[in-house]
């Protein structure tokens, strides 16, 4: 097997045809779903609705690939992932414009930041390594720790960022020699199936396999006893459901799940240049996102006026189509969120809360549009400050001592992220040591590199992405003795 990438791109018709995935071949099915287009709610095109046959036909070609594709030099497998980032990159321009179509973040800053940090996520992952460790090496002994790849890998993706997460799972897990199945999000399948079609021209058949279709496939390969391991990116509740479903046959299952990340700006924050940092950092891709800050903590000496510019630079964001340069956030993607949402504004107002910007959701516009929300002060007790609203919309809660704040900040079921901001360095990093989060950043925010383990704490996962401990989430670490 060799490494192989025809240099012309896809013509993509966003419309369609799209197919599965399965055992190198582009496979059609007998009924299709509508994927809509959020800004719109128009139907943008149709999506393959995969079958219980279909998903049993990808786990069996997934198998049969897994020992030809295992026994391949690391080295080789490493120079199939960068003719794949070279497939991808040779699409780029229309995977971004289908990014925005089909999710609604807008084109031309949150769509191509995706697209562009997952080829580059790809090219760099392939050039990765797990080393042979060897713990002994005596005159008459030999001790060395190997990792083995595991077999068939069950993916299942979001619909916040399909690109970027999708690509985060396929890359790691097809160069460490797995084959895998992966299942989209419903509501985003489409780049997903391009995704499959692009990695037809690249992988030997049977490597990469992708099914669309409902909820039912995501529970079929959780229990499947051919798949040995479950990677879920969703929501907590979902999560438990996997966990629940992969103990049958003891899945080794990666999960990364919600969050509800506080960011804390100390009293000694110079904190007037942090307003667009923090802002985005709270309502980029309009609030869709597990690491987004759900909480704003902020000193009470400095809560007022940080308040005052932190809505002054709210009020100068557009919500609008993705397609539209004009456009800051996009639209919430499926309906099912902009409902949710709904009901959380509705509870804000039935409670009174401060509400400074924003607040009213125009019920009569075509898209999933929901204004850039600002609530004042709320009580700690509120659903806004306990729940994840996954959207845009932010409570800015003032505290008066770090002892306060930290408990605060760490009452919560959640442990994914957050941040903390000083100019005393060394106070900021005191406070983060004491968070109860996967990561923290302090005076920064949303860094993440492939070679940083990435994960949550408490309810917010099991497992890690990304790092030296990310690939080897998808081994076996396998010892071996030699006696010389």
């Amino acid at each position: 097997m060799t490494a192989t990438l025809t240099d012309a791109p896809l013509t993509i018709d966003f419309a369609g045809p799209y197919a599965l995935t399965i055992d190198g071949k582009l496979v059609e099915t007998n009924k299709s779903f509508d994927v809509l287009n959020p800004a719109t709610n128009q139907v943008l095109a149709q999506a393959p609705e995969g079958t219980a046959e279909h998903m049993e036909a990808a786990i069996a070609a997934a198998k049969a690939a897994f020992p030809g594709w295992s026994a391949l030099p690391w080295a080789e497998r490493g120079a199939y992932v960068t003719a794949y980032a070279d497939a991808l990159e040779a699409n780029k321009d229309e995977l971004i414009t289908l990014l925005t179509l089909e999710q609604g973040k807008p084109r031309h800053s949150m769509a191509t930041g995706e697209v562009e940090a997952a080829i580059y996520w790809v090219r760099e992952v392939a050039k990765r390594e797990l080393p042979v460790e060897v713990i002994e090496d005596t005159d008459d002994h030999i001790v060395e720790v190997h990792h083995t790849p595991l077999g068939v890998v069950g993916a299942i993706t979001p619909w916040n960022f399909p690109v970027l997460l999708g690509l985060w799972k396929i890359a790691p897990c097809l160069l460490t020699g797995n084959t895998m199945v992966m299942k989209p999000s419903p509501y985003t399948p489409l780049c997903t199936l391009r995704f499959g079609e692009i990695a037809q021209r690249v992988f030997p058949a049977g490597v990469l396999n992708i099914v669309s279709g409902g909820n039912d496939l995501g529970a079929q390969m959780t229990e499947h006893p051919d798949i040995a391991k479950i990677s879920f990116t969703g929501s907590t509740a979902t999560g438990k459901k996997v966990m629940a479903s992969g103990a049958s046959n003891l899945k080794r299952i990666t999960l990364e799940l919600g969050g509800n990340d506080a960011a804390i700006v100390l009293a000694d924050a110079d904190w007037e240049p942090l307003i667009p940092t923090l802002f985005w950092a709270a309502f980029g891709n309009s609030g869709q996102w597990c690491i987004a800050s759900k909480r704003l903590y902020v000193h009470r000496s400095i809560h007022a006026a940080f308040v005052a510019a932190f809505v002054e630079y709210g009020r100068q964001q557009t919500v609008g189509d993705g397609m539209d340069p004009a456009t800051d956030l996009g639209p919430i993607q499926n309906r099912m969120q902009y409902d949710k949402l709904k009901d959380l504004f509705a509870d804000v107002k039935a409670n009174g809360y401060t509400v400074p910007l924003g607040g009213t959701i125009d019920e009569s516009l075509a898209g999933n549009f929901v204004p850039v929300t600002i609530v004042d002060n709320p009580p700690e007790t509120s659903r806004i400050v306990k729940e994840e609203p996954f959207g845009p919309i932010l409570p800015i809660i003032a505290f008066d001592d770090v002892e306060e704040v930290i408990a605060k900040a760490n009452d919560t079921p959640f442990g994914l992220a957050g941040s903390v901001w000083g100019r005393d360095r060394d106070a900021a990093i005191a406070v983060a040591k004491r968070l109860e989060t996967g990561t923290v950043w302090v005076n920064e925010i949303h860094i993440h590199g492939i070679d940083i383990p990435f994960g949550g704490h408490k309810q917010s996962g099991l497992g890690v992405e990304n790092g030296a401990e990310g690939l080897a989430e998808f081994t076996n670490t396998k010892t071996y003795m030699f006696r010389k």
